[in-house]
């Protein structure tokens, strides 16, 4: 997945959530001001507009943690085929978070 598609996907999830909470708080804002079947129809509504939101939240945590598994496979892959260049690379960044440390 490259950056443009995260990008797109998390642009579609936002707007997404905002449409279908905005649906709902309108009409549970009608439903407060109505009795009657009318009422119930539109807090039925209302929750579908809410569930939508959670399962679009729901799709959106999967890929998140879909794309942290693929991350930790990956970096795991590159430990194991070049661990010199790892343990360099982890001995520089200590280095380097020792200096800034030591400077306070």
């Amino acid at each position: 997945m490259t950056a443009t598609q995260t990008d797109e996907i998390k642009e579609r999830l936002i707007d997404t959530a905002k449409t279908s909470l905005d649906d709902a708080e309108e009409l549970l804002r009608q439903a407060a001001s109505m009795t009657g079947e009318k009422a119930a129809e539109l807090r039925e509504r209302a929750m579908a507009a809410l569930k939508r939101t959670r399962d679009t939240l729901y799709d959106a945590q999967d890929a998140v943690f879909q794309k942290g598994r693929l991350a930790a496979r990956v970096t795991d892959d590159y430990v194991h085929d070049k661990p010199w260049q790892a343990i360099g690379i982890a001995a520089g960044a200590g280095l380097l978070i020792g200096m800034l440390i030591s400077r306070r």
